[in-house]
């Protein structure tokens, strides 16, 4: 088994772009597999974890309602966001600067075969995270994300996550908002539920910014531990 992961912050990169490139590697590492079993070979997949921000976008989930974007093509544009729909689970969601992204692109093979597991680890990750900041991060039952102040009045959203498997491999993931801005949510009916909000991590904090190389060195330490996994860079 394979654990060692590569490691690449894309920088600000648009989301068709990135999204392309996920699938060149997801496809890769499917092909290896495939391959493997018919002609009876044991070549190495290989795992790889993609740090992103993209310029304004509305993304839809293969199983999401279209009514949840409040946005006409023409209001799109004037706000300066695209739209897609994609082939992950979940319903709709913003992806922004501010937003770190994260896409791991993994061989679950080479970890454990658990869909479930892999959705609760990579919550963990964002929990552990937030508790560094001082912050109580929580599930919400039958709502996959991270969210604050469960169970109260006030309850909201830091992290949204939705994924794509096949052949036990991965793409998509999470998105957490550490300096987000807010005011694009306005825009959807983020996931498609109604009731709760959604927040940022320099608002929680009561600070201008967060510093982003640091909350993704703690994502990345929490990641490998909770993975068992080596970063390569």
């Amino acid at each position: 088994m394979n654990r060692k992961v590569d490691l690449q912050d894309l920088g600000l990169k648009d989301y068709k772009v990135t999204w392309d490139y996920q699938e060149t590697l997801f496809k890769s590492i499917v092909d290896t597999k495939v391959n493997n079993r018919r002609e009876a070979t044991n070549l190495e997949t290989q795992n790889h974890f993609l740090f992103v921000q993209h310029p304004h976008v509305y993304t839809l989930g293969k199983s999401g309602d279209l009514s949840n974007l409040l946005l006409n093509e023409g209001q799109l544009e004037e706000k300066g966001a695209k739209f897609y729909r994609i082939n992950r689970g979940g319903d709709i969601t913003y992806h922004g600067p501010g937003q770190i992204v994260g896409y791991p692109i993994l061989d679950l093979e080479n970890f454990f075969t658990d869909i479930h597991k892999y959705l609760r680890l990579l919550e963990e990750m964002i929990i552990l995270t937030l508790a560094e900041y001082g912050l109580k991060g929580e599930r919400s039952a039958g709502e996959t994300g991270v969210w604050l102040g469960v169970g109260t009045p006030f309850a909201r959203k830091i992290c949204a996550m939705g994924v794509r498997a096949s052949r036990w491999v991965t793409m998509h993931g999470f998105a957490l908002n550490v300096n987000a801005d807010l005011g694009y949510f306005d825009n959807i009916i983020p996931c498609g539920i109604r009731d709760k909000a959604v927040t940022s991590l320099n608002v929680e904090l009561g600070v201008e910014k967060v510093n982003e190389v640091e909350v993704k060195q703690k994502l990345l330490k929490h990641f490998a531990s909770l993975f068992e996994a080596e970063f390569e860079r």
